[in-house]
């Protein structure tokens, strides 16, 4: 489906709003292309014109509406005076521009929902969305791009598309509307008007085609520079340490100064439309008011039906000047529309079978057969041929040197990413066959980096969860060795941490992960680095929380400082994405092979 009808079609959310808008813009029209014909009475009674009419016309028809309205003012006129009938006149005039502009406000009234309504269905479907894309997805793409789609890009939908739909449903009824009045009186000077219009069309739509070229090429700079600002606020201690702040601010000011050219060439084109619609149609109606001097000679069209005409003109002019400038924006929003699609459409590919299993308890064993993975546009795979077994309430630790594939391994195990060789069974079943939410469900997680959010004590330990109890929470900080700590702060277990958790020391940090992920009490844990950034004073504390919460569960560990994993009941040593040592401490040390080797580095 194409971009804009896949964006139109959050519009079937609101289909009784939009049929409010949409006869109220019927409305709008028919008594605007009303009140252009009732001009004409006005002007022959002013211009002493006014046709007598002595004799009444026949049933009324809509061929006879004018001999009726003539009769109707001829009696008037004789029987009241010509002021009171001009007073009928104007009457009529300001009650069909009374309701022209109270159906005007109504269409307004009504898409005013829809339009914001739209904004938000497709903000919360993008951000569905970011939740569920794989991890693989965001290691390709910038953040700070990202986020510029979830947020200036919708806006700019917003503004450049929804902001301008009413005019696109109501101006070409407008438009229509008043042309038909003009082929009604004139059809040969109408004529003469279409190809006009047809020249100044062709004209816009040239103009049109290259802006939105050149609005893609703004939203994708912009992109780049929100990027840029999110990596210098997250590396500002590292910018200061290098003394690259004159560095980093160069290189912002280059892509700073090309976002301004872009997006001053993009406004000088999108401003053109109004005045080139604007010179155009006056020049229309210059040829218009040449055309009509002749029909009046000639006797063809009276004084009255010729200003009518040109009023309806002029009724036309102002729709098309909007409805060229709401293309303008369709034009320089579809940009941005293609921009939030392209995350919209982007591959899921962690995929849930139709016909998924459910699962609750672990029982027996994970199994790693012979399996590999490479991440897309990698020449080489990150793991390969691992065969591995995790029995149930075993710790296993996985070693080795950075870049050995540690942690692509047990990222596999709860599908963050699919392995793309082999297979990973969990008691005897491809976990590929189980509901993903399901397999999740078993699995507690703990990294190097704490990932904390900016909320209260209580919400960060039970993140997640439903219905937990305030008791449960203390419970699970108290297995952490949290509890003390979190008493000492301001509001205790309702205070909030600051973004990411800033407000707190890294130990303290991580003790609150250990006891989140205490409170879900999965069977399954894998610990990736949780101690590896920390002092040895907030080690110590940690890694006692750490014992604590393994007991009786299988345990996956990942460790740096081979201290930590030595009661291990297996410890898998890792180099280049292969399983090269596998045993326990004591068979490792005697092996005196890689793993000897980097305990003597540690202890070294």
């Amino acid at each position: 489906m194409n971009p804009f009808l896949r964006l139109l079609s959050h519009l079937k959310n609101y289909k009784p709003l939009l049929v409010g808008n949409i006869t109220c813009n019927l409305l709008m029209v028919v008594f605007s292309v009303v009140s252009i014909p009732a001009i004409i009475p006005f002007l022959n009674i002013l211009l002493d014109q006014q046709p007598m009419v002595t004799e009444a016309p026949a049933a009324l028809t809509l061929d006879n509406l004018t001999e009726h309205i003539n009769y109707f003012l001829s009696q008037i006129i004789r029987e009241k005076g010509k002021r009171t009938a001009l007073a009928y006149a104007l009457g009529l005039v300001l009650v069909l521009y009374f309701f022209k502009n109270i159906f005007r406000y109504l269409s307004q009234f009504f898409l005013s929902p829809v339009r914001n309504g739209v904004v938000r269905d497709i903000r919360q479907a993008l951000y569905d969305k970011m939740l569920a894309l794989p991890m693989a997805y965001f290691s390709e793409e910038r953040k700070g791009d990202l986020l510029a789609r979830m947020s200036v890009d919708v806006q700019e939908v917003e503004s450049s598309i929804l902001n301008v739909l009413e005019s696109i449903i109501r101006e070409p009824l407008m438009i229509i509307g008043a042309f038909g009045f003009m082929v009604y009186i004139s059809p040969s000077m109408t004529l003469a008007v279409l190809g006009l219009l047809a020249f100044t069309g062709l004209v816009i739509g040239r103009v049109g085609k290259r802006l939105k070229r050149q609005a893609r090429q703004v939203q994708e700079r912009l992109g780049t520079l929100l990027a840029m600002m999110e990596e210098g606020i997250g590396g500002l201690r590292i910018i200061k340490g290098f003394n690259a702040e004159g560095f980093q601010s160069a290189h912002f000011r280059r892509e700073n100064n090309e976002y301004r050219r872009l997006l001053v060439r993009l406004l000088w084109r999108r401003d053109l439309s109004s005045p080139l619609t604007e010179f155009l149609g006056v020049a229309t109606v210059a040829v218009l008011i040449w055309y009509g001097y002749n029909e009046v000679e000639k006797g063809l069209l009276t004084v009255p039906t010729f200003f009518a005409l040109l009023l309806a003109f002029f009724s036309m002019i102002e729709p098309s000047k909007k409805f060229a400038a709401a293309f303008y924006n369709v034009q320089k929003g579809m940009a941005a529309v293609e921009r939030i699609d392209a995350i919209r459409q982007a591959d899921l590919r962690i995929l849930e079978k139709p016909d998924a299993k459910p699962i609750s308890v672990f029982e027996d064993k994970i199994e790693f057969r012979n399996v590999g993975f490479a991440y897309a546009n990698s020449n080489r795979a990150a793991v390969e041929g691992i065969n591995l077994t995790v029995s149930r309430g075993k710790i296993v630790a996985l070693v080795g040197s950075s870049g050995a594939g540690k942690s692509t391994l047990v990222d596999l195990l709860p599908r963050f990413y699919d392995a793309t060789a082999g297979e990973i069974l969990l008691d005897g079943t491809n976990i590929k066959d189980y509901r993903l939410r399901d397999l999740r469900s078993l699995m507690g997680i703990v990294t190097q980096e704490p990932v904390l959010f900016n909320d209260t004590i209580f919400n960060n330990i039970a993140f997640g969860m439903t219905g937990v109890t305030q008791a449960a929470v203390e419970q699970a900080a108290r297995i952490a060795h949290a509890h003390d700590f979190i008493l000492e702060t301001p509001g205790g277990y309702q205070t909030n941490i600051g973004d990411r958790g800033v407000k707190l020391s890294g130990g303290q940090r991580q003790r609150l992960t250990i006891a989140r992920a205490v409170l879900a009490n999965p069977p399954i844990l894998i610990l990736d680095e949780a101690t590896s950034a920390l002092d040895s004073e907030s080690e110590r504390l940690v890694q006692d929380a750490l014992d604590v919460l393994m007991k009786n569960r299988t345990s996956i560990v990942i460790a740096h400082r081979l201290s930590t994993v030595q009661y291990a009941d297996e410890i898998v040593v890792m180099r280049d994405g292969k399983i090269i040592e596998q045993g326990t401490h004591e068979q490792l040390m005697q092996w005196g092979g890689e793993y000897g080797k980097l305990v003597e580095l540690q202890s070294f």
